[in-house]
C-alpha cells in the first residue's frame, strides 16, 4: 500500500508538517509505504482558465497544456492507495499554494464550450484520505464557521478518495517551534492506521 501526503503549508516543521509525520508513521507501522510532497517545492503554474483540459469527454482527467510538474503529481496521486491532504488556515481558507493546486483540478471536470456549467468526471473512489488542518483560532470556532475542511474533503473526492477522518488542530499559532500535544499524536496515529486499512 502506498500513501502520499500533500502538504500545503509554507512552514516545514510546523504544526501541519509534524501532524502529518505522525499520521504517516502510524501508517508505516501498519505496513504502508509513505511519501511526503510539499506543494511549495513543486513547479505548479496558475490555472489560466483556458479550459483545454475540460474539453475531452470520458472518465480520464483532461490534459493541461501547462509545462510544469502538475501532471506528474496527479500521476503519483492516482498511483497511490491513500492520500493525506494538509493545509493551515490562511484568511479563513486554505493557503494560496494549496488553492493553486486545487484550481488545477479543473481537469477532473468535463466542460465543453457552450455548456453552462462543468460536470465532474465519474471517478471510482478506491482510495482513502485523511484531512489535516490547523488554525490560530480555536477549533470549536474555526472549523464549523469556515469552509476549510469542507473544501479539502471536496478535493479528496475529486482525487478519488473517501475521507476516513479529519485531524483539526486549533490554537496552532502560539509557538514558533511547535510541539504536538499527546492527544493530537494519539488522534494522528488512529487516523494513520485507518488510512492503512487497519480496523478501528
Amino acid at each position: 500500500m502506498k500513501i502520499l501526503a500533500l502538504i500545503g503549508s509554507y512552514r516545514k516543521g510546523g504544526v501541519i508538517d509534524l501532524s502529518i509525520d505522525e499520521v504517516l508513521a502510524a501508517a508505516r507501522d501498519a505496513g504502508a509505504e509513505t511519501e511526503k510532497i510539499y506543494l511549495i517545492d513543486k513547479h505548479i503554474e496558475f490555472c489560466t482558465n483556458c479550459r483545454t483540459c475540460t474539453q475531452q469527454a470520458g472518465e480520464r482527467r483532461g490534459t493541461c497544456p501547462q509545462n510544469d510538474e502538475m501532471a506528474a503529481l496527479l500521476d503519483a496521486i492516482e498511483a497511490s492507495d491513500g492520500i493525506v491532504l494538509g493545509s493551515p488556515m490562511n484568511f479563513w481558507t486554505v493557503t494560496a499554494v494549496t488553492k493553486r493546486f486545487i484550481e488545477r483540478l479543473v481537469c477532473f471536470a468535463y466542460w465543453p464550450w457552450g455548456k453552462p456549467a462543468p460536470k465532474t468526471r465519474k471517478l471510482q473512489k478506491d482510495k482513502r484520505a485523511v484531512i489535516v488542518a490547523s488554525s490560530a483560532a480555536p477549533a470549536l470556532l474555526a472549523r464549523p464557521l469556515t469552509k476549510l475542511v469542507r473544501l479539502l474533503k471536496e478535493v479528496a473526492g475529486l482525487l478519488g478518495a473517501n475521507v476516513v477522518g479529519v485531524l483539526y488542530i486549533g490554537l496552532a499559532a502560539g509557538e514558533q517551534h511547535p510541539v504536538l500535544r499527546k492527544r493530537t499524536k494519539r488522534r494522528a496515529h488512529r487516523l494513520g492506521r485507518a488510512l492503512a486499512g487497519v480496523p478501528r
